[in-house]
């Protein structure tokens, strides 16, 4: 039986990352799909849908620990694999104590970020 790659879901308020996630994901046979908020993803996706999600930390509004708070009380399916630009060991270990399944500190080896993607969908294998 041939598995399915998973749909990637990208939140990040920054265009140039969102095209350049698209274009790597894509190029690599995922479906994706990508929000400029945490409340423009909430409003679009349905609470059940499975996949992974590559969520920035710091955007206005709500930052990507209030949605992973949101998805965590709503037992989301989501994998959950935070990039961020200003990390510190805390929100590192904020993201892995909630249930995060990666964490990556922008600028990130697109490789690195693939195969972070691969160790996930292997476990579900």
């Amino acid at each position: 039986m041939v598995k399915t790659k998973p749909h990637i879901y990208v939140v990040d308020d920054n265009e140039s990352v969102r095209e350049a996630l698209c274009r790597l994901l894509k190029s690599a046979g995922f479906e994706v799909e990508t929000f400029n908020s945490a409340q423009s993803f909430l409003d679009s996706v349905p609470r059940d849908t499975q996949g992974i999600l590559i969520l920035d930390i710091r955007m206005p509004d709500m930052d990507g620990f209030e949605l992973q708070k949101i998805l965590n009380e709503r037992h989301s399916p989501l994998h959950i694999i935070f990039i961020t630009a200003h990390a510190d060991i805390s929100d590192r270990d904020h993201a892995f104590a909630h249930g995060a399944d990666g964490f990556l500190i922008k600028p990130f080896n697109e490789q690195s970020l693939l195969d972070l993607i691969s160790s996930i969908t292997a476990k579900e294998d």
